[in-house]
């Protein structure tokens, strides 16, 4: 319940009859009534709430509108065929640039039926000069779909009364033979031009013509061939509706694919990315843990050492430490729920011996050829170059079994190069080749990546399959040791 306070105008004095109760009671009451009062309806927010009715008519006619009379004759050349289809793709040069323009080639065949079917079909008194009209005319509405489609409808119903007219009464009714094939391959040429609505309201449409010229102008026919005409474009309209419906979902499909596929690329790649992260963790922390350790025991190998050299021993320990725990806190981030640490040290090219062992263990020949002075490298470079050695012996088993390898390392002033290639697979093999996943190339990529390295792989002239790596190792001076 509100709460009136009386309040007094200053402005006026007080009456004899009024009070300041009365006044202050008056303007609650104002003010409550100009509150609830409802605020009036906008002009035009009545059309909002048509019906769905309306709604669904008007939506129709907008759509009539857009795509049979918003410029009709609007500038649309056909454009040439595809030439990377499965067929196409395997004809020759010529006879591929000559496919371009097959759809051309068929609307003129359309159009020279048209005009034949119009030109043989008029039996008139002018001879062959009004025949020749008559199959222009029924000619020319095909020959328009070529650069303007929706047009060349428009045009084809103006010449179909038009020809009628020319026969005076002689021959079918409302179409004449010729304007019978135009018209139909007008509509079909059209349709494959636009889309299914457009093909809709074009039947539409013509049914409009065919039941306006059977019912007013067709007093002195006893025949017309609307029904015919109706019923074959009804159904050749329905094949090339199916055809567009076909056509978007392989289309969606495509671009789906296509989406699907760069996302599982990129999947792969941030999991080859976690497992390199996990590797290296105990690389790196092998290496901090040095540095705590040594830091830790610098202090005690020099006799009374300065009290700055041990408080920066202390700090180099501290530091150590920290980036392990900091390490550990990454490797908690990038560890999948089922991931479980290594009991074993991660492997290095020391280790190359055993592991190609278990692969002619397999079934795979494999030799392998080291160059240069053999050196140790950093840990990092020689688990990359195991992984790379390792998953590239594990393709060659998966897509050529049978088949004979070759490991080539070569240490190189400046780095290391790795190179292992494989033989095609022999002809008559009882074991069939097992299609990958694509993640071995993906995760060799982002070793190399990782390292500033090069790597190429693809097959090789006899049918195998090689990859070639470069890994740098950065060079220390004699004066920088």
């Amino acid at each position: 319940m509100a709460r009136v306070v009386p309040e007094t105008d200053a402005r006026e004095p007080l009456s004899a009859g009024t009070t300041a109760l009365t006044r202050s009671a008056y303007r609650v009451s104002v003010t409550e009534t100009t509150h609830q009062q409802p605020p009036a309806a906008p002009r035009g927010a009545g059309a909002g709430t048509r019906s769905p009715e309306y709604q669904a008519a008007r939506s129709t006619l907008r759509g009539l509108r857009q795509d049979l009379f918003h410029d009709p004759f609007a500038y649309r050349p056909l454009p040439p065929r595809r030439t990377d289809g499965p067929f196409v793709r395997r004809l020759s040069g010529r006879l591929r640039s000559a496919a371009q323009h097959l759809p051309h080639a068929v609307v003129g065949v359309l159009a020279l039926i048209a005009l034949m079917a119009g030109a043989l079909s008029s039996g008139l008194p002018g001879g062959d000069v009004m025949a020749l009209l008559i199959g222009l005319l029924c000619a020319l509405p095909v020959l328009t779909t070529l650069v303007r489609p929706v047009g060349a409808f428009w045009l084809s119903l103006a010449v179909t009364p038009v020809v009628a007219l020319i026969k005076s009464g002689q021959g079918d009714w409302p179409w004449m033979p010729g304007a019978f094939v135009g018209h139909l391959a007008v509509l079909v040429v059209v349709a494959l031009r636009t889309r299914p609505r457009t093909a809709a309201w074009m039947w539409v449409l013509t049914g409009v013509y065919a039941f306006l010229s059977d019912g007013v102008l067709g007093g002195s026919y006893y025949y017309t061939n609307s029904a015919p005409m109706m019923v074959t474009s009804a159904f050749a309209l329905l094949v090339v509706c199916l055809w567009h419906v076909r056509r978007t979902a392989q289309q969606e499909v495509t671009a789906q694919q296509t989406v699907t596929a760069h996302e599982r690329s990129r999947r792969t790649a941030l999991e080859e990315r976690t497992t390199i992260a996990r590797e290296l963790h105990d690389v790196v922390a092998h290496h901090m843990s040095v540095v705590a350790i040594q830091a830790e025991a610098a202090p005690y190998r020099v006799e009374n050492p300065p009290p700055e050299l041990e408080r920066a021993f202390v700090t180099i320990r501290e530091n150590a430490v920290a980036a392990l725990t900091e390490l550990r806190r990454i490797l908690g981030v990038v560890r999948a729920e089922d991931y479980e640490a290594p009991d074993a040290p991660q492997p290095t090219l020391a280790d190359l011996d055993a592991l190609l062992v278990n692969v002619r263990d397999a079934g795979l020949r494999v030799e392998k050829v080291v160059t240069g002075a053999v050196r140790e490298l950093p840990q990092g470079v020689e688990l990359s170059a195991y992984r790379i050695v390792q998953e590239a012996l594990s393709n060659s088993l998966r897509h050529a079994p049978g088949a004979s390898a070759r490991v080539e390392i070569g240490y190189v002033l400046g780095g290391l190069g790795v190179r292992v290639v494989n033989d095609p697979a022999p002809a008559p093999n009882l074991i069939k080749p097992s299609p990958g996943a694509g993640h071995g190339i993906t995760g060799m990529r982002e070793r190399v990546t990782m390292l500033n390295g090069e790597m190429t792989a693809g097959p090789t002239d006899d049918g195998g399959y090689e990859v070639a790596v470069f890994l740098p190792v950065a060079t220390v001076n004699e004066g920088d040791a």
